[in-house]
């Protein structure tokens, strides 16, 4: 709890309880390209940060998607690095000490979705020197980061979001 400064158990909560947390893995995918509006980040370590439950998966990545319209955030983390992602997911990451303080989110700059669609990534494990940037409908921004990483082969909604591009 952000309150309490402590860890939130199972039966601490008001509702919610039987719950567990789920374990993502963050796939760190950097920004090769700066449109107008990121301009401000040039010449840093920025990356769209995707959450996965299957990173095995990432060598068949062959775009990623995100939300048009969606407000997202670029934040500073440790290392000097900067994230975009949802408020939510900066907010979590926070709290698991990868932002330079603890609890503590350190926002650069607002990120529409709509200037993100087009620009080129650089995707760790995949064979592409550099895979794009495509819009999806039907991202949730409070599920995981709102950043998807697109594996065609392994998911029936990453390969009809792409065909019906």
């Amino acid at each position: 709890s952000p309150l309490d400064n402590q860890a939130c158990a199972d039966h601490d909560r008001a509702s919610g309880e039987g719950a567990t947390p789920q374990e993502y893995t963050n796939i760190k995918l950097k920004l090769l390209e700066f449109p107008e509006k990121l301009k401000a980040l040039e010449g840093k370590n920025v990356f769209l940060v995707a959450a996965t439950l299957r990173p095995e998966t990432m060598y068949g990545q062959t775009n990623c998607y995100v939300l048009p319209g969606a407000q997202y955030g670029a934040y500073e983390m440790k290392n000097d690095e900067i994230f975009i992602c949802s408020e939510r997911a900066a907010r979590g990451m926070a709290y698991q000490d990868l932002t330079k303080e603890h609890g503590k989110m350190a926002k650069v700059c607002d990120v529409n979705g709509d200037d993100l669609v087009g620009l080129a990534v650089k995707a760790p494990l995949t064979s592409y020197e550099k895979v794009y940037l495509w819009p999806m409908n039907t991202i949730s921004m409070k599920k995981g980061t709102g950043i998807v990483t697109s594996v065609p082969s392994d998911s029936p909604d990453d390969f009809i979001n792409l065909r019906d591009l």
